[in-house]
């Protein structure tokens, strides 16, 4: 289909420009049109050719938004709406925004050109489901069907917000012990490598029998200068061996198992997960989804492949559309507390509320679950570098002091 370049004027006097594909040039001017601008000028072009297939995928990769750009994109569209502009004038506004070249730009400028051709924005939103999963698109698809997207969109914009809250809440929990660790190793590493080498010399000169946990630092030392390369190859291929392992079904349903079962973190990811699919499922239904499509979606947007599953055989037992709360609390995965509130939500025929109030009990468990894991890591973390460099430096000390004493003797 060929592409036109044009020039044209938007309701408030201001000259833009963009691209579009038209069958002809009317067809062109009818879709500036449609944007709600008059066309100024239309002029045909010949697409340039992709190179090859490797930097066709490259373009397609760079039009990817991640989920903070997606809740800009979101909050920014919907102001624009809500300000009187038509949606193909909205796009073209976003698609402009920076020289059009980022990812958001190029996002909006191919949502605005699908929109031109006749597509519905939740048919266009399904060519870019790296940005835009499941719930995005069955949300406008609503939107469009209600006549509330302005509305649709805010929503998604508090799940969006919601979500970015309770991901930077558990990165900023994992952080602090990420890094203690990692320069507790790289001091350790450097004490084995660097200095007990230089009193490993000084107590051969001596010609004496070290005590035996000196003996060990030594030896210890000297494994890791001889044969530190290949232990750092192995961990490394280990490391991507495992990388590779868990993003097979049966290694990622075991990862994150082993997630819901580790002491100190299985609080925060358990009670993260159950939050954010109550807040998922609670959209999706108050903007009219059906209660098996919404369990559909919010499966495969849980992130926790155990969870996921308990979801998807939850979603095969239902029969009538309507009862959830008692597959879910048959697969043992959901607590009580969680499945009780759903029942109640239920019986009362209020199910947005219900899991509304059941997505902020778990985001304050989560909240709690993570001011636990800090409280009860840093002194953990204390003692384990002090065991290590306690270690370190009583191992040289005793040598030191049975030298001391042995010379101390000879006089």
């Amino acid at each position: 289909m060929p592409n036109f370049n044009y020039k044209a004027m938007t309701r408030d006097g201001k000259r833009i420009e963009g691209s579009l594909e038209a069958a002809d040039r009317r067809a062109a001017m009818a879709g500036v049109e449609r944007m709600g601008c008059v066309p100024l000028s239309v002029d045909e072009t010949v697409a340039p050719k992709a190179k090859s297939a490797g930097s066709f995928w490259k373009l397609e990769a760079a039009k990817d938004m991640k989920a903070r750009e997606v809740l800009l994109f979101t909050s920014e569209l919907s102001d624009l709406i809500e300000a009187g502009m038509t949606l193909g004038s909205a796009l073209n506004c976003l698609a402009s925004q920076g020289g059009g070249e980022d990812a958001a730009g190029k996002t909006a400028a191919d949502l605005r050109d699908r929109i031109m051709r006749g597509e519905a924005l939740s048919d266009a939103l399904r060519h870019h489901p790296k940005s835009f999963p499941p719930i995005y698109s069955n949300m406008v698809r609503a939107g469009e069907a209600s006549g509330a997207m302005t509305e649709v969109l805010r929503r998604l914009v508090e799940h969006y917000e919601r979500q970015q809250n309770m991901k930077e809440k558990i990165v900023a929990a994992l952080t602090y012990p990420l890094i203690v660790l990692v320069f507790g190793f790289l001091t350790v590493i450097f004490a084995m490598v660097k200095i007990v080498p230089q009193f490993a010399k000084v107590f051969a000169t001596m010609g004496q029998a070290l005590p035996v946990p000196t003996q060990i630092l030594i030896n210890s030392s000297m494994f890791i200068k001889n044969y530190g390369i290949f232990v750092a190859v192995l961990g490394v291929a280990g490391a991507v061996y495992f990388r590779r392992y868990i993003k097979t079904p049966e290694g990622l349903y075991w990862w994150d198992g082993l997630k819901l079962k580790t002491p100190l973190i299985k609080g925060i990811i358990a009670s993260g997960t159950y939050a954010g699919t109550a807040y998922t499922l609670r959209t999706l239904m108050a903007n009219g989804v059906n209660v098996l499509q919404a369990l559909k979606i919010a499966s495969e947007t849980c992130g926790n492949s155990v969870i996921a599953k308990a979801l998807d055989t939850a979603r095969e037992r239902v029969t009538d559309g309507t009862t959830i709360s008692g597959p879910l609390a048959s697969s043992g995965v959901f607590p009580r507390m969680m499945t009780d509130m759903l029942s109640i939500g239920e019986q009362t025929g209020d199910m947005p509320g219900s899991l509304g109030h059941i997505g902020k009990r778990y985001e304050s468990e989560m909240d709690r679950n993570i001011k636990i894991f800090t409280s009860a890591l840093e002194p953990i973390l204390i003692v384990l570098v002090a065991a290590v460099v306690g270690f370190v430096a009583v191992s040289i000390l005793m040598a030191v002091f049975k030298a001391t004493s042995v010379m101390g003797a000879g006089r």
